[in-house]
């Protein structure tokens, strides 16, 4: 699943094209079809009320309004289907079934970092009291930082604050944080052995070549069961016939959990014993669509 990642991407963008294309058409061959049944009707002319072609005239306009309703509905799923494309495209996050996940959030990290010394610098130079505006904007200059953007740092904002605010250096070191976290999980994935397990009859499959932990029923399970594993990142996959979602610590943890929750005789969850809050690792351990694409 990793080593076809650009492979798959494509072929979600060009599925999604694909659908905006055939809606579209859709759309146009029914505003045609909605508008050619218009033309018989003359021009203002009113439904005859009590004459005999009455209720045909009637059910005759409800088609026409139905079909201009279906052609609404074909263009909004064209519309819909363009955006999901463009967003595909355009969309820049490194999804953790990248093959080069590692090295790109790597070079993420490193960015993050530099980026982090060169505000906690450039505070140091706009703070000093020693300095005039001339000499602050000229040092800044030294990392890199162009004049109108120094200018613009060493005057107060709406806040009355000067330099770099606080909340961007918190904010930046949070995500540094998240990337390390991230970057370390993915290694531990990559030294992981592709596994199964079998319990209550229900085989849970740790996939580490597509990522994915994947849990085989022997039956469509009841409905609590497929909204449990909804409400903890577990989607079906028509391809892979099984419930799956990314590799990652929580996974582990609540495919086991549900599987062994299951009543195996009446197809239903039960309450572990050993976790009567119900509680666990919080999370689905993977991002929609901050850094990664699991729909992918």
């Amino acid at each position: 699943m990793k080593n076809d990642f650009h492979e798959r991407k494509q072929n979600k963008i060009a599925r999604f094209k694909k659908l905006a294309d055939k809606n579209e058409s859709k759309s146009e061959q029914q505003f045609k079809r909605a508008s050619q049944m218009a033309s018989v009707i003359p021009f203002g002319q009113p439904i005859l009320v009590g004459h005999h072609s009455e209720k045909r005239d009637r059910n005759f306009r409800a088609r026409i309004n139905n079909i201009q309703d279906q052609a609404m509905v074909s263009s909004s799923k064209a519309q819909y289907y363009a955006e999901k494309a463009a967003i595909a495209e355009s969309n820049k996050s490194i999804s953790s079934d990248d093959p080069n996940a590692i090295q790109k959030l790597t070079e993420k990290l490193e960015a993050m970092i530099q980026f982090q010394e060169l505000m906690k610098a450039a505070n140091k130079i706009i703070k000093n009291s020693k300095l005039t505006e001339s000499q602050k904007i000229e040092k800044l200059g030294e990392h890199n930082i162009k004049e109108k953007h120094a200018v613009e740092l060493i005057q107060p904002d709406y806040c009355n604050r000067i330099g770099f605010p606080s909340y961007r250096l918190t904010n930046n070191n949070a995500n540094i944080n998240r990337i390390r976290k991230r970057i370390q999980e993915l290694e531990n994935t990559n030294r992981m052995e592709s596994s199964e397990m079998e319990i209550n009859g229900i085989k849970m499959f740790t996939n580490v070549e597509g990522n994915r932990i994947q849990i085989f029923f022997p039956d469509k399970p009841e409905e609590a069961i497929r909204t449990k594993l909804k409400s903890h990142g577990f989607r079906w996959s028509p391809t892979e016939k099984a419930w799956q979602r990314q590799i990652s610590q929580s996974a582990l943890y609540w495919a086991r959990e549900i599987i062994t929750g299951i009543d195996v005789h009446q197809n239903d969850i039960v309450q572990n014993s050993h976790d009567p809050s119900g509680n666990g690792p919080t999370g689905h351990g993977e991002d929609c669509y901050s850094d990664a694409d699991p729909g992918l």
